[in-house]
């Protein structure tokens, strides 16, 4: 789920409408520079403590990276106002850092790292992290109580950067190669769930210590914590891959509700595997945790805070009657573990590859649960949301993540390949291929459309440079003249075309229509009816 804060995506839009440049800070976050470009982290290694009181937290980062290219003098750290940097250090001894907004420059002569060789530096931080408005969309942390009046704690920080809470290489497009341990070092009593597995927990002197391991590499925003009297059960599933093991964590006050509630994971999983291939992360399993927030994609830890209803929060986003027949939030975020979470967005500005692909899931499982023909009905559906206020892919290099349309219109990109390809076998592995080829990989948005190309064999960059670079919805425009069709669309590209179905009550014809007038013989009465399964103006 894109938890871009609020007022970022009004000052990005209104830049990009106006005219004006990205600030420095937009480049740095966004953009892989002479202080990210030649190191590659491998793994991190978080250990952070928290203080209840002053709701403040401490630790520090050792980050193990490989020199990946000849390095200069400065390693670009991003950890974001109001958290402060307190050292560096590299074996043993403290580096000279330089602050410049939410970038520190850590100064050192890393031009003597030969290539290919790795190493540790330790980032040692505290501060108050900043708090979630509106979370997850305006996002940080959020502090809160259960109903029954005990404390709630967790963060969501998708759009904006883990860097609000740890010091790290805050950009999707370098993730941890060997994953990354995290521990949690709490007076709270009760129990801290993370991503991963649970390694170790001790209590000592009225703190608690709980240590998670992931082994999959993992997107900096999808490190996560959830703190909250947890009750919490386990089961397994037997899929593509063998044995998964799954972990469910529900208030303890909602345990009949989530036990009934997610009772759909399995069935879900089965379903997913079916179309995308074998669930991403078996090393790290499975995991759905009750949230003080609506939802997040947090790899192996999904976040869920639908309030036990089924659609979206009791809502149906199709408008068809198909979305109240399952958990919008639990099929949605659990999607992500294929898109998103295992194939990230090397750049936000591609972050449909996330969020398209994703909305499509939600009718690969309305398909499982109810069909054909009720899946296409859920997925136009949802084309009613679509704004078309600007391109879905965003600029790249400065942390804009494009429109917002990059959900419903990203998985209409991804219907009308299905419809185009009209073999849903073929379709099917072609999702299979993408995410066996592009596993645990970040990638850019011209790799997967080349190999969508490459794999059926289908020009389709010109639907690629529609959909996803204009915010032009193609408009077929036609007339009837002395027993003739005439028609073409506008507002359409160079190269574009579609294939339309359209038909009358004794007729049915398959048109090829371009930015040109075409027309054909078109005797049998004056009524057009069209194919619903593009998404056009007419």
């Amino acid at each position: 789920m894109n938890c871009r804060s609020l007022l970022t995506v009004a000052l990005s839009m209104f830049c990009l409408m106006h005219g004006i440049a990205a600030t420095r800070q937009d480049s740095l976050r966004g953009g892989n520079g002479h202080g990210r470009a030649w190191w590659d982290v491998q793994h991190y290694d978080l250990t952070i403590k928290t203080d209840t009181a002053s709701e403040q937290i401490s630790g520090y980062n050792k980050m193990t990276l490989r020199v990946r290219s000849s390095a200069g003098d400065s390693l670009q750290l991003d950890l974001q106002d109001p958290m402060l940097l307190d050292s560096v250090l590299y074996e043993g001894k403290k580096l000279v850092v330089k602050k410049e907004g939410n970038v520190w420059w850590v100064i050192y002569p890393f031009h003597r790292w030969p290539v290919g060789t790795e190493h540790q530096i330790s980032a040692f931080y505290h501060g108050r992290p900043k708090e979630a408005k509106i979370p997850p969309w305006d996002g940080g942390f959020i502090r809160t109580r259960d109903s029954t009046g005990k404390p709630w704690m967790a963060v969501a920080c998708q759009g904006l950067g883990a860097s609000s809470w740890w010091p790290c290489k805050d950009h999707q497009a370098d993730e941890p190669n060997r994953g990354m341990n995290i521990r949690f070092i709490t007076n709270n009593p009760y129990p801290v769930v993370s991503n991963g597995r649970l390694i170790a927990h001790e209590e000592t002197q009225g703190y608690h210590d709980w240590r998670w391991q992931m082994k999959a590499p993992i997107n900096t925003y999808n490190t996560t914590f959830y703190i909250g009297d947890y009750i919490h059960w386990q089961d397994t599933l037997m899929g593509e891959n063998g044995r998964l093991e799954l972990s469910f964590y529900a208030l303890r006050h909602n345990e009949a509700k989530a036990r009934e509630q997610f009772s759909v994971v399995k069935p879900m999983l089965h379903c997913f595997e079916h179309w995308m291939g074998p669930y991403p992360f078996y090393m790290d399993g499975y995991k759905l945790v009750e949230a003080p927030y609506l939802g997040m994609e947090h790899q192996s830890a999904v976040a869920y805070g639908n309030e036990y209803k089924m659609g979206y929060k009791g809502a149906d986003r199709s408008g068809t009657g198909i979305g109240m027949l399952f958990d919008f939030i639990i099929v949605h975020e659990s999607g992500h573990e294929w898109f998103g979470n295992s194939i990230t967005a090397a750049d936000v500005a591609d972050n449909w590859i996330h969020e398209g692909f994703t909305t499509y899931t939600e009718a690969l499982f309305a398909e499982c649960l109810l069909g054909k023909e009720k899946a296409f009905t859920y997925t136009r559906g949802e084309w009613k949301n679509i704004r078309n206020d600007r391109p879905v892919v965003g600029e790249y290099g400065v942390h804009d993540a494009g429109s917002g349309d990059k959900y419903d219109k990203g998985a209409a990109v991804v219907h009308m390949i299905r419809v185009l390809l009209n073999d849903d076998e073929r379709f099917r592995l072609l999702l299979r291929a993408i995410s066996h080829t592009f596993y645990h990989k970040t990638v850019s948005s011209q790799e997967i459309e080349d190999f969508i190309n490459r794999f059926t064999g289908y020009n389709f960059t010109p639907l690629f440079d529609q959909y996803l670079r204009t915010n032009q919805i193609p408009e077929f425009e036609y007339f009837i003249k002395n027993k003739q069709l005439f028609y073409r669309f506008n507002h359409v590209i160079p190269g574009f075309s579609l294939p339309l179905r359209i038909r009358n009550r004794k007729r049915t014809e398959v048109i090829t229509v371009t930015s040109e007038w075409q027309h054909i013989y078109w005797k049998s009465g004056y009524d057009l009816h069209f194919s619903g399964d593009f998404l056009l103006r007419k």
